[in-house]
């Protein structure tokens, strides 16, 4: 019903940039909280940026300074933009979103298929 689909990611340099996009398509009545994860090899899944629907951030310490969260609800649409980027954000990024498919269900939380970003020279 509903899909996540990220892009964005590659390989840059160690103090390089990426900016990621993941856009919401199908049924949805309202999308609520969206968020970044990140998963590096042999690691658990660690949440890196979180944004309400009505703006409001939270960045993981590791990221805070270097990324930022941003989303654009006309086309729901969440983005990550990362600077300064270092060898340990190397990782599979993932978005989620929390959304309403309808006005009479609750919220579910819906997860992409996840990017690849690799920082290294």
């Amino acid at each position: 019903q509903v899909q996540l689909v990220e892009s964005g990611g590659g390989l840059v340099q160690p103090g390089g940039s990426l900016t990621l996009s993941c856009t919401a398509s199908g049924r949805i009545f309202s999308i609520y909280d969206m968020a970044w994860y990140r998963q590096a090899p042999g690691k658990q899944r660690e949440l890196v940026a979180h944004i309400t629907s009505g703006g409001s951030t939270d960045l993981a310490d590791s990221v805070s300074g270097r990324f930022t969260i941003s989303r654009d609800n006309a086309k729901n649409t969440v983005y990550l933009q990362m600077n300064s980027l270092e060898p340990e954000d190397t990782a599979v990024y993932y978005c989620t979103a929390q959304v309403r498919v309808t006005v009479w269900d609750g919220r579910s939380d819906y997860w992409g298929q996840g990017t690849q970003v690799t920082v290294s020279s």
